[in-house]
């Protein structure tokens, strides 16, 4: 989509979503990451006041430690726009509220961590926040107040993730074996999501050097059935939802161990 002109464009471009028009906020092409296309959703939020959402700490995405950096309880179920049966897991937005008395109208970045696909009333787009994060938007002292409107207006814009010195990271699945590899994939800058996974066996060994897609397994996690041993160590090849590549090597070890984070060298750019 090109750049607009003006300001009436904008608005129409909002008008537009709220009617639940065929405009995607989740077309993360370099173009549309820059243009910060603001649009109409509506807002809830679960767990405690204070709380990251998920009583774990954790989310349909698979991601751990969501109240921990640099998620720092900042995140958001979304629903099936949004998370799109995983595949919106890890994805970034501004949101803001100003409607109600309560709502500060500044911004505030969350990502999808999490989803829930329970239907609100006239919101194509739903954002269920954690509670920290639906009270960032509150003005000062009035945290409680808009929590107790249960449910907001907001919009929203799809931008970069943005996570300051961390490389992509990869947790080995708890149940994985020789035959049987699963694997978390988070902290991707840009486009914050991942639509494919591919994994290349070692080529020392004999019958590496070529890629083998994995299959998503649930929200974040990648899965790979093998109908042979599998030769560590493993490289992984990424594909985001603006069709950036970026690949690992090497980056899962041959000693590797289920239930284990491991750190690559790579990060988009």
């Amino acid at each position: 989509m090109g750049v607009l002109s003006s300001i009436s464009l904008l608005l129409l471009l909002q008008a537009a979503a709220a009617a639940a028009s065929s405009v995607s906020y989740n077309d993360s092409s370099s173009s549309s990451l820059m243009q910060m296309q603001w649009g109409n959703a509506r807002a809830t939020w679960y767990g405690q006041p204070n709380g990251a959402g998920p009583y774990d700490n954790g989310g349909a995405c698979g991601f751990k430690k969501v109240n921990e950096y640099p998620f720092m309880s900042m995140t958001s179920c979304g629903n099936q726009p949004l998370f799109r049966d995983g595949k919106g897991c890890g994805s970034c937005y501004k949101i803001r509220c100003s409607k109600h008395p309560a709502c500060s109208g500044r911004t505030e970045t969350v990502v999808i961590t999490d989803m829930n696909y329970f239907p609100v009333p006239a919101a194509p787009y739903h954002f269920d926040l954690s509670g920290t994060a639906f009270g960032k938007l509150a003005k000062p002292g009035r945290n409680e107040d808009l929590r107790r409107a249960g449910i907001i207006d907001i919009q929203f814009a799809r931008v970069p993730c943005e996570f300051p010195g961390l490389k992509v990271g990869f947790h080995v699945e708890e149940g994985s074996t020789q035959v049987y590899f699963a694997v978390l994939v988070e902290y991707e800058n840009g486009d914050g999501d991942v639509v494919q996974v591919d994994l290349m066996e070692s080529s020392r060994r004999g019958g590496g050097g070529r890629w083998t897609a994995m299959r998503e397994s649930w929200g974040s996690i990648w899965r790979l059935d093998s109908n042979h041993r599998l030769r560590p160590p493993f490289s992984i090849r990424l594909r985001s939802d603006s069709g950036k590549t970026l690949v690992a090597r090497d980056v899962i070890p041959v000693n590797w161990r289920p239930n284990t984070f491991y750190r690559s060298f790579v990060q988009y750019s």
